[in-house]
């Protein structure tokens, strides 16, 4: 039973994990492009360190949270230690996804700024 619960956390986490951040990283590099003055270099460079981070963060949180909580002896015991464990997961997330998007579109407010003072034209400010 402990085996198996543990099993199932890891698998869904880790692979939320990685649908979450395959997800994001393609859909979000429009708007990285955009937030950073339509620069397609600077934006693939972001979107691959954000994803690297992400995977660090979210995957060292899964693995820490391993060793919290009571481990499962009852089938309903699983399933709380499940909900709850995923629940996190998720949680740190989402929180994690809407951090970065405030972060960013702060950061290409900068970026567009700072090219509006050196005079690049607007489309090149996005």
């Amino acid at each position: 039973m402990v085996e198996t619960a543990y099993a199932l956390y890891l698998a869904i986490t880790i692979g939320t994990t990685i649908w979450v951040a395959h997800t994001l990283s393609r859909n979000g590099i429009v708007f990285l492009e955009q937030c950073f003055g339509q620069d397609a270099e600077l934006a693939r460079s972001t979107n691959h360190l954000l994803v690297v981070g992400f995977y660090l963060v979210n995957i060292g949180f899964i693995t820490l949270t391993l060793s919290l909580g009571d481990e499962p002896v009852t089938m309903t015991g699983a399933i709380r230690f499940l909900s709850s464990k995923v629940g996190l997961a998720v949680l740190v997330l989402g929180a994690m996804h809407f951090f970065n998007m405030g972060a960013i579109a702060h950061f290409g407010r900068k970026v567009n700024g700072w090219l509006a003072e050196q005079g690049a034209p607007r489309a090149a400010r996005g």
